[in-house]
């Protein structure tokens, strides 16, 4: 929770000196019942039991000026709201490193197999659109709300050599820009979901993609996919590709995105899950002042009800 108007809380430091004088004024009310001498009269100035009760009401009241003054500085409470437009890139990795089979049936096949899951689960009021990468990067189905479309385009990925990451974070950018008419001088809220398996390797720089998507305004969330113990057999020769996850962290950290890693096609499901459940929305801060203003009342009323009910009196 946060306040709208957070300069009016210095009003809170009233409430101890509140607190003080009524304390004080229970002290004085002592006193001056011990300088009666005519031990008759001292019951009715001072009754030798009247508890807790008589303090009941001074309790409720001070808590509903409490309430009070808090609602006075406008507490707000974040309210996550559809951004309309919103578009999200899926980039896919199609190196020769994704044919490893340390994930089943291989890497590209379970990558394909999530990422239709995470399109076919995204609100419909969302946009997508595909980038497919390796030695370069190519738009394979343009930002729509056709699921099927973006689905389809990811049955034809076909491997290559080579990888470039920071292509594909602009080729995903070129996408959003030109989403719509007004996306070149309006663009779409949009978030790009970058998964890979490896490093940088052609192409535009990562520090470069890092510095177009900030200027963007748009983030890539990475998804560091496979094991340490990937293998693949280039050409008669078998090679280790493990992941590089430092360069994707760069990636996503650097345009205020958020890093990710799967090891295996379930891990995969579970990050495109939590990841779907983030997009799309921004956050607006919403004054609750009357919510704290209505619990100020009920206090406000009990305090009354209870000054009546033991005293036959309003505080």
């Amino acid at each position: 929770m946060t306040f709208l108007s957070p300069e009016r809380l210095w009003l809170l430091a009233l409430l101890p000196l509140l607190a003080g004088a009524y304390v004080a004024l229970q002290f004085r009310r002592r006193a001056y019942a011990v300088r009666f001498t005519n031990l008759s009269l001292l019951s009715q100035v001072a009754p030798r039991h009247p508890g807790w009760r008589r303090h009941v009401a001074a309790a409720l009241f001070l808590l509903m000026i409490l309430l009070m003054m808090v609602g006075f500085a406008r507490p707000a409470a974040p309210v996550k709201i559809p951004r309309d437009r919103a578009t999200i890139m899926v980039a896919v990795d199609v190196s020769l490193s994704m044919m490893a089979r340390d994930v089943a049936p291989s890497r590209l096949d379970a990558a394909k197999n999530a990422a239709k899951d995470f399109i076919g689960d995204l609100p419909a009021r969302f946009n997508v659109g595909v980038v497919a990468f390796a030695g370069n990067a190519n738009l394979i189905a343009a930002p729509t709300a056709d699921r099927q479309n973006a689905i389809a385009s990811l049955d034809g990925l076909t491997l290559a050599k080579r990888t470039a990451i920071g292509e594909a974070v602009f080729t995903s950018l070129q996408a959003i820009t030109t989403f719509d008419a007004q996306a070149s001088t309006d663009p779409p809220p949009a978030h790009i979901v970058l998964l890979s398996d490896g490093d940088n390797t052609t192409g535009r720089s990562v520090a470069e993609a890092v510095d177009a998507a900030r200027g963007a305004q748009v983030p890539v969330s990475t998804i560091a996919f496979g094991t340490p113990f990937g293998t693949v057999d280039i050409e008669g020769e078998t090679t280790s590709v493990s992941v590089n996850k430092e360069t994707l962290r760069a990636l996503a950290e650097g345009t205020d995105g958020r890093a990710y890693e799967a090891a295996d096609a379930g891990q995969l499901g579970q990050v495109y899950a939590n990841i779907g459940t983030s997009l799309g929305f921004t956050t607006e801060h919403r004054d609750i002042s009357a919510r704290f203003t209505g619990i100020a009342l009920l206090f406000a009323l009990a305090a009354a009800g209870t000054s009546l009910a033991f005293f036959s009196r309003l505080p």
